[in-house]
């Protein structure tokens, strides 16, 4: 990539940027975790209330640590994938416990958080310490490929090469590494998108790769994930149960929750082997406490 497609992308990002609570200069460590964990496959529309609400609760590790995981649930709410809520309890608990209430700086101690991949502890690293590292999310995977490969979309999951090329990309400027990142992923989440990109809109659409070759298709057509009559489904509908029940609730409420018993069981499983609920003596079963 050429110095004028990063000024391209940097100055696109000063104009356009939005003004999100987790990128502003008061969002400590903590905050831009928590920011991240909840942004995991979840819309940042449906992140904004669930994150300010988070923090106003839990504004350090140490407080999150000291109440329980079914606070933590609760709390989730219907945010999706709740067990990223169990898992940020644990790692406000071993933040609290081995890191003396700081989230650490290094990638290495970031990843040996519960629930922190590669490319959660790069974006923490990156734009809450300012630290020089790729931070490859889909959206950035997405506008790399268009623009230096031209191809429509990347690979399920970065390769070696991809990464390296990645690296070799960030400025070499002191504290501008951490801005790069994330204003091309601001460019794949507002111009460069999945399904209907805005090329008239994009700053570097005159040496876009893709563009240049007619923004051809793959052939592999996009589809919907269904949801009704799913697995997903009937944890979602028995893990609320659980959720709004001020005492262990019996099994025999989850049996009249969900009418495939044998799909009902493998859901219910599945949360008790996800840390999500908690089997009771008297066949009765509760938030992990």
């Amino acid at each position: 990539m050429m110095n004028g497609q990063v000024a391209a992308i940097l100055r696109w990002y000063t104009s356009h940027a939005r003004d999100l609570p987790w990128r502003r200069p008061d969002a400590g460590p903590w905050a831009v975790l928590v920011s991240e964990v909840m942004l995991q496959q979840t819309p940042v529309a449906r992140v904004l209330p669930a994150y300010e609400a988070w923090l106003a609760r839990w504004p350090t590790p140490a407080a999150l640590a000291a109440d329980s995981p079914a606070d933590a649930v609760r709390q989730w709410g219907r945010l999706g994938y709740p067990r990223r809520a169990v898992r940020l309890h644990a790692a406000a608990r071993l933040i609290a416990d081995q890191h003396g209430g700081t989230v650490p700086s290094s990638v290495a101690a970031l990843r040996a958080l519960p629930g922190v991949g590669s490319y959660t502890a790069a974006a923490v690293a990156s734009f809450a310490y300012g630290q020089r590292h790729a931070v490859l999310d889909t959206n950035v995977r997405r506008v790399l490929a268009r623009l230096l490969s031209g191809v429509p979309r990347p690979t399920a999951s970065p390769t070696t090469m991809e990464v390296e090329l990645a690296e070799s990309l960030l400025p070499a400027e002191p504290g501008l590494a951490p801005r790069w990142s994330v204003a091309v992923m601001e460019l794949g989440a507002l111009v460069c998108t999945a399904d209907r990109p805005r090329c008239a809109d994009c700053p570097v659409v005159t040496t876009c790769a893709w563009h240049k070759a007619g923004s051809p298709d793959d052939g592999q057509a996009r589809r919907g994930q269904g949801y009704e009559g799913t697995d997903r489904q009937c944890r979602g509908r028995l893990l609320a149960i659980l959720r709004d029940a001020d005492e262990p609730v019996p099994a025999a409420r989850l049996d009249a929750a969900w009418p495939d018993a044998r799909q009902r069981d493998r859901a219910l499983a599945s949360l008790v082997a996800d840390g999500l609920a908690e089997p009771l003596p008297g066949n009765r079963y509760a938030l992990p406490r």
